[in-house]
């Protein structure tokens, strides 16, 4: 009966929110033990491609992306690719029901080091509650209104982290968010 399918789609659902949550836990570990490979990386054309597959999979979307040419940095290749994608991703999910949605990624220098952002003008967040947000499978906003697993992130954290960096944020509700990130002494452009 309807009762009955009802209770075996939730069921169903539950499942595969059990196996996406697994998944990330899973990235998480291996992010947190992969060993870091140094080497020069090409934040703008990373960016660029990221942004790309992310028009491949919502073709409809009207967003304008700025990213500034010769952002690069000493890391991880595929630690960096993970956070970009992470924050990128973000980015791009929070700024849906904006009609002028924009993101940006560039250079900033903090502490006279170089750093980078990545700025949206969607739904934003209360800054004050970034660290909960950095916590693994901890949200900001309702699963409903913007799925997604808790976990992203988290995982940029770790990253910066494995590379002596530090990521922080300025946001308000309903004003957008820029994440600010650092790779560290050692991540100095090559």
């Amino acid at each position: 009966n309807e009762e009955g399918l009802d209770c075996v789609r939730r069921m169903v659902a539950a499942a595969e929110k059990l196996g996406e949550l697994v998944d990330a836990l899973l990235h998480l570990s291996r992010i947190t033990r992969a060993e870091v490979r140094r080497q020069p990386v090409d934040i703008s054309a990373l960016a660029a491609e990221l942004v790309g597959e992310l028009w491949e999979g919502a073709p409809e979307r009207q967003v304008t992306v700025e990213v500034a040419p010769g952002l690069t940095v000493r890391a991880d290749p595929v630690l960096t690719r993970a956070l970009l994608q992470n924050l990128l991703s973000n980015a791009w999910k929070y700024t849906r029901g904006n009609p002028d949605a924009r993101i940006e990624v560039g250079p900033c220098a903090v502490d006279g080091r170089p750093g980078f952002f990545v700025r949206d003008n969607g739904v934003g967040f209360d800054a004050s509650q970034l660290e909960k947000a950095l916590k693994p499978f901890q949200r900001l906003h309702s699963e409903s209104d913007f799925p997604g697993t808790g976990i992203g992130l988290a995982l940029v954290q770790r990253i910066l982290r494995r590379h002596g960096g530090r990521i922080w944020a300025e946001s308000a509700p309903g004003q957008g968010a820029t994440f600010t990130f650092t790779f560290g002494e050692r991540g100095a452009a090559p």
